[in-house]
């Protein structure tokens, strides 16, 4: 394809090392707004913002990359009013890379049985019918002006069963030759989105599709969605060795530390999830021994950092004490603490685990890391 060869002059990725012991990879994505090392997480800010902090805070702990929604800024403030501001970069004084995704997702979780062949109708603020199609999706993010874009597809349900898999890949695919026809802007990167379920026939199948279409980069969608975690893996390690070693591997939605680095392993670069941000607003904070509840009791005379080991500005100057305080006394400061707190330890985890792909010793990073790690939230 013709916009392909022009997208490759904006868009690169670059393999920089492989653990010699599994298949976890560092890498770097070049895009127009920055280079992102990988492995990546890239918080959501779904309205084209991180609930509880400013641009500048994600700066200056150095996040390369956010993901933003193209459903929710469609509803508002609209993409042609985000155009007019000069792109939802201007829009919302972010200079670095910007991800959005296609609205696949939202249709499937928000408004059910609304599919058709032309795309999915659902009601919009004021009860307004909106169809999402294809076109518009690529159109809605053209206008926001992202530097990757995710085709729009049909993300299929846990459980599915293979007749309702094979309707939906195959419409998939339709879809994806509409978004490519779509897209004409050689300095937004088009990702291609791999499907199948649980199904590894199906996974194959769409793979293959996929790949052929020879874009930028690729991604695994329909997991998290309920299959719980071995299936998950299942799918990942099935699929994700497989996906083309010269572009972007990218999981879809996915955000547990334990499942971060199960993806990393595999050979991913690229993941997302809503889980550092709103568990953080609920009082949850990670840390190296597992999660804690600021709000617990045990919290009210701990004098201690979050988690000693990070040297972010959170932990540099506050204590689980007074965190535990502003949420008792419901301060708004506490959750923009605690969210740059959560997002700064990802930050870290992802750090930590290039530095280990790297040195050939991911194996190890990861044992260590687990093994410390509590997956129960913690009372300490």
């Amino acid at each position: 394809m013709e916009i392909t060869k022009e997208v490759n002059k904006h868009f690169k990725y670059k393999l920089i090392h492989k653990d010699k012991n599994c298949n976890a990879r560092a890498g770097v994505i070049i895009t127009p707004h920055g280079e992102i090392p990988t492995p990546v997480f890239m918080p959501v800010g779904t309205h084209g913002a991180i609930k509880a902090l400013q641009p500048n805070q994600l700066k200056d702990m150095d996040i390369p990359i956010i993901l933003s929604n193209t459903y929710h800024l469609h509803l508002t403030p609209g993409s042609d009013l985000v155009k007019k501001a000069g792109g939802l970069h201007k829009f919302m004084g972010w200079d670095r890379p910007i991800l959005t995704d296609s609205g696949g997702f939202q249709v499937f979780s928000l408004q059910g049985n609304s599919i058709t062949e032309e795309g999915s109708k659902f009601k919009g603020p004021k009860g307004k019918d909106i169809l999402l199609t294809p076109e518009t999706s690529i159109q809605i993010q053209q206008n926001l002006g992202s530097d990757i874009m995710m085709a729009f597809d049909e993300c299929i349900p846990y459980p599915a069963d293979k007749k309702y898999v094979k309707r939906s890949i195959d419409r998939t695919h339709r879809w994806l030759d509409r978004c490519v026809n779509s897209w004409d802007n050689p300095k937004q990167a088009l990702f291609g989105i791999i499907q199948g379920s649980t199904y590894d026939e199906f996974r194959d199948e769409c793979l293959e599709e996929v790949v052929k279409r020879d874009l930028p980069g690729y991604a695994i969608g329909g997991v998290s969605v309920g299959e719980g975690p071995e299936l998950m893996e299942k799918a990942v390690k099935y699929v994700a060795p497989k996906m083309p070693e010269n572009k972007p591997r990218y999981v879809m939605g996915v955000g547990m530390p334990e499942d971060l680095f199960m993806i990393w392993e595999n050979g991913v670069d690229m993941s997302d999830c809503i889980i550092p941000t709103k568990f953080a607003r609920g009082g949850t904070l990670f840390t190296n021994r597992g999660k804690i509840r600021i709000t617990h009791k045990n919290y009210r005379r701990d004098f201690f950092p979050i988690e000693p080991n990070l040297k972010d500005y959170v932990n540099s100057n506050f204590t689980r004490a007074y965190i535990k305080h502003l949420f008792d006394s419901n301060e708004i400061l506490g959750q923009i603490l605690a969210t740059a707190h959560n997002i700064a330890f990802y930050k870290s985890l992802a750090d930590r685990a290039r530095e280990a792909i790297l040195e050939d010793r991911f194996l190890d990073f990861k044992k260590e890391f687990l093994d410390g790690y509590s997956r129960q939230d913690g009372k300490r």
